[in-house]
């Protein structure tokens, strides 16, 4: 529930999302009425996406699509690199640090490395570039990530992430909320996920949201929840092996997180000890001097004999070719990987591989 004080401030900025709605669907009827351009392709394009800014999971259900498609197709993904230290379209390799390609493409090249990972700004300029590619290395299917507003590119198939505990519907525009563009938007999407749901939804939950989702004949819904995978050392042979059940619930847990909405992952990581001290950083946070030196400050004051560093994913992937982290670090450094798995069904795996096979059918027949 919004406290007053959220109320008086969601006053103060109602006129400025106004006039940001206006901003807002203004260009968006210029790309409907055609007088600005967007682009087709001949290959299928999914663009996984949300309506608000902050974390609805976009990375792992892109990795989800990956596993899903990997071995039947050449995949790529192209991002747009947030906060990343470099410019202009860079193909990643083995070679390719988080600076260079930001941390969600570091993370996907280094979790699967045979796929083609690129990041550039200009989606229309780096699909161009994937697709000038080498007919033996040219992809078959693009994922684009968070690329729901960038209209110059026409995807052949959008998914549209929502949070369950912040779903686009009861939001506003920013700035009063955290909606990118009004809601009317969501007309656009073939797809819907309500992402990070509990496990313990009751059917009705499930039926009051897709009535209130309002969304149109040809477009479907799907909700997943996070699942969390076992244990693992950010410095891979350098870390000694740790499992849940090593950790006994008297072992100190330093908790750095560094991404939109750490509430989940905190609160996994209680479930393995009683004395879990958190370090919060902002979204996208890059590891300076004075960050490790303060998260080493707080390690340091730990007075446990077992002691642990346990990470998210994505910190995992700024934090390995950190030149600040301490040697010994490199042996009690851990991150909980997250996958998704869908609540009711698999149909969602059906309906993307038919839209691919689709896709290259009718294209075929043109």
């Amino acid at each position: 529930m919004p406290t007053e004080n959220d109320i008086k401030i969601h006053s103060l900025l109602s006129p400025f999302s106004f006039l940001y709605g206006i901003g807002v669907r203004f260009r968006n009827q210029l790309f409907d009425w055609r007088l600005l351009s967007s682009e087709s392709y001949p290959i299928p394009i999914i663009c996984i996406g949300n309506l608000a800014v902050g974390g609805t999971g976009k990375t792992p259900h892109t990795e989800y699509i990956i596993r899903l498609l990997k071995d039947d197709y050449r995949i790529a993904v192209l991002s747009r690199g947030y906060k990343r230290k470099s410019s202009g379209f860079i193909l990643a390799n083995e070679q390719s640090i988080s600076h260079e390609i930001g941390d969600e493409p570091y993370q996907m090249k280094h979790k699967f490395p045979d796929i083609l990972v690129a990041v550039d700004a200009d989606r229309r300029e780096g699909i161009g570039k994937l697709l000038a590619l080498p007919e033996e290395q040219r992809p078959q299917v693009i994922l684009l990530d968070d690329a729901y507003q960038h209209r110059y590119v026409v995807p052949s198939f959008s998914i549209v992430l929502t949070d369950y505990h912040r779903l686009f519907y009861n939001d506003k525009l920013l700035p009063a909320g955290r909606l990118r563009e009004p809601i009317c938007g969501i007309r656009r999407a073939d797809m819907v996920i309500v992402t990070k749901c509990e496990e313990d939804m009751k059917p009705i939950e499930y039926r009051i949201i897709e009535e209130n989702m309002k969304l149109l004949a040809h477009q479907s819904i799907h909700f997943t929840h996070i699942a969390y995978d076992e244990i693992k050392p950010v410095f891979g042979n350098q870390g000694k092996p740790l499992s849940r059940k090593d950790i006994q619930k008297e072992d100190e847990l330093l908790v750095i997180s560094g991404i939109a909405s750490p509430e989940g992952f905190i609160k996994e990581v209680g479930k393995f000890s009683d004395k879990v001290t958190p370090l919060i950083f902002p979204d996208h946070h890059a590891f300076e001097k004075s960050d490790i030196r303060r998260i080493k400050n707080t390690f340091d004051k730990m007075k446990s004999s077992a002691k642990y560093i346990l990470v998210t994913e994505k910190d995992a992937a700024r934090l390995l070719d950190n030149p600040h982290i301490p040697e010994d670090w490199k042996t009690c450094m851990y991150y909980l990987p997250i996958t998704i798995e869908f609540c009711l069904d698999k149909k969602f795996d059906d309906e993307i591989k038919k839209h691919i096979t689709t896709f290259h059918k009718d294209n075929l027949l043109r």
